[in-house]
């Protein structure tokens, strides 16, 4: 069969910064993928992007390109306060979706794009990349390997460098602030990680330069886990998780690498411990090495857009589904409604919310 054949026709919705210099760059080289048309309404934003993809149609609004039967797939990465919006649409409009994350803004909004995409039949996965990040599958081994013991409490931080942040970005009611920003990456993580379910949350909010920039969590998972997180729009750049076991602890920088501390006792377990070392370095050269050559240096990304294009194959289950989005999106406005209330709020008190 001609390559042709087998390519997945793809529109990109959104051609801002991120997704010119991460999406379109991984997808116009993606095997099995080709990318014919754009949307967006910034003219500068979408000739830059046409660069990457000379010949893919253009259109100012989205919709024009939803109603092309040609484009099977759509890659959606507008401004956050849009995504419900646009991925209802488009799966209205018959088209396999990969949605930026979060799901939506509100739990209203959350629940029609599941609605909309369960009646669709089609593909509706969320942009979790770190799922497919190589340090967290490693984690993730390592603690389904009992290797450690049992996994007993969690803290992670999760921050970026103070940057001017305009627009949508700087007001939480079109979709800025910290919680929906980096905050939904680390809740999805704790479900991949271990399997359970956020159970309630007390939270903290600041505004330091713009609404909401920086959030402190207490979180109980299912199995009564205790989770302590902190997220930031304007402290040092750093993203890590540190798993405390019963024999030993795993701790993931993504800017970094993995390490995994297990219990000293008796010579031959030290023995294992200076192997485990040496081991634990060469893979995170690897990493670092892999990061380095990644777009965005976050080789994530690349592995979370070729396993939708095989979903859509069906070559694949769909995962991070939009239950997934759902899920993390129900965290976040927990601990919303816990910083308005000052109280611990559980999850079952979303289904409350408008």
């Amino acid at each position: 069969m001609a390559r042709e054949s087998r390519e997945l026709s793809i529109g990109l919705v959104g051609c801002g910064h991120i997704a010119r210099a991460v999406h379109l760059k991984i997808l116009a080289r993606l095997p099995g993928a080709r990318v014919v048309a754009l949307a967006e309404p910034d003219e500068r934003s979408r000739v830059a992007a046409l660069g990457e993809v000379p010949g893919a149609r253009e259109f100012r609004d989205y919709r024009d390109l939803l109603e092309d039967p040609t484009i099977e797939a759509v890659v959606i990465a507008l401004p956050t306060g849009l995504h419900a919006e646009a991925a209802i649409a488009a799966f209205e409009a018959g088209k396999h979706v990969y949605l930026e994350k979060p799901l939506a803004t509100d739990a209203a909004d959350g629940r029609a794009v599941l609605s909309g995409w369960r009646r669709s039949g089609r593909v509706g996965m969320i942009g979790f990349n770190y799922r497919f990040n190589r340090l967290f599958l490693d984690a993730r081994r390592i603690l389904a390997s009992g290797e450690v013991g049992r996994p007993v409490a969690v803290r992670s931080i999760f921050a970026s460098a103070p940057q001017e942040l305009h627009g949508w970005k700087a007001e939480r009611a079109r979709g800025g602030g910290v919680l929906l920003d980096l905050a939904s990456h680390h809740v999805d993580l704790l479900r991949f990680l271990f399997g359970e379910e956020v159970a309630d949350v007390d939270c903290a909010l600041r505004s330091v330069h713009t609404e909401d920039d920086t959030a402190s969590l207490q979180l109980r998972l299912s199995g009564g886990m205790l989770v302590q997180s902190l997220f930031s729009h304007c402290a040092a750049d750093e993203d890590r998780f540190e798993i405390y076991c019963e024999r030993g602890k795993v701790t993931v920088e993504r800017g970094r690498g993995l390490a995994a501390i297990v219990g000293r006792g008796r010579r031959e377990s030290r023995r294992a411990d200076s192997v485990r070392h040496v081991w634990a370095a060469a893979r995170n050269v690897r990493y670092g090495f892999e990061k380095f050559r990644a777009f965005g240096h976050e080789p994530s990304w690349a592995h979370a857009l070729a396993r939708f294009l095989t979903s859509v194959r069906g070559e694949t289950a769909v995962s991070p589904d939009l239950g997934d989005g759902w899920h993390s999106l129900e965290v976040v406005l927990a601990a919303e409604e816990s910083a308005r209330s000052g109280r611990r709020v559980s999850l079952t008190e979303i289904g409350t919310l408008a």
